[in-house]
């Protein structure tokens, strides 16, 4: 059977769509990395599924919800999990990072002078979220099993966010810093890392 052909519509930005351009990359799988400007976005919004980006076109079907398309690329390229609990476990570590992210976008979109104060909350919640995820983290520098999956991938993309705000967020917590080694440590994902555009978010 002919591989499927990929193509992955998204603004100039990692934001929502890098999950997903991170499975592509560590499973070494071509796709089309379509990046629209925002003054082409009101024409394209009325023929998307539901008037959101990313989509992700394949076999003729469009898929929305940048969480779907990312689960969606684990599984096509083997890396959702090994069995169904892995898989379960996966998806319960990449539905609960979403409380992390939602702390440091906050950030991002935070006028001047809240900014300080949504850093503030982002640093008082870090550290016992980050603390729960190295308890529930595997020894072999992956949080599910002892193979990379698409939650390693997903942890990657928020973590190096919240970094960016909070340098020492993973000191004292070895397993997940593991893991962001080990995912940069991919060669696909590295030539990803080295290669993908500087944008903003």
């Amino acid at each position: 059977m002919a591989q499927p052909k990929y193509r992955l519509i998204y603004f100039n930005l990692r934001a929502r769509a890098e999950a997903t351009r991170l499975v592509f990359a560590a499973a070494g799988v071509e796709y089309e990395d379509v990046r629209i400007p925002r003054d082409k976005w009101p024409d394209l919004k009325p023929n998307t599924p539901m008037g959101q980006l990313p989509v992700l076109e394949v076999g003729g079907v469009t898929l929305c919800q940048s969480m779907a398309i990312a689960r969606f690329a684990a599984k096509e390229t083997g890396l959702a999990g090994k069995t169904a609990l892995e898989q379960a476990h996966a998806d319960m570590l990449v539905d609960g990072i979403d409380d992390l992210r939602g702390k440091q976008a906050v950030i991002r979109k935070a006028s001047e002078d809240r900014k300080e104060q949504c850093k503030k909350e982002l640093a008082d919640f870090a550290p016992d979220f980050l603390g729960k995820y190295e308890k529930l983290c595997g020894p072999h520098g992956h949080l599910v099993g002892d193979s990379l999956t698409w939650a390693d991938l997903v942890f990657y993309d928020v973590m190096s966010k919240v970094l960016a705000v909070l340098p020492g967020a993973l000191d004292g917590l070895p397993r997940l810093a593991k893991v962001m080694d080990t995912v940069t440590a991919n060669e696909g994902v590295a030539a990803w890392l080295a290669k993908r555009p500087d944008t903003p978010h």
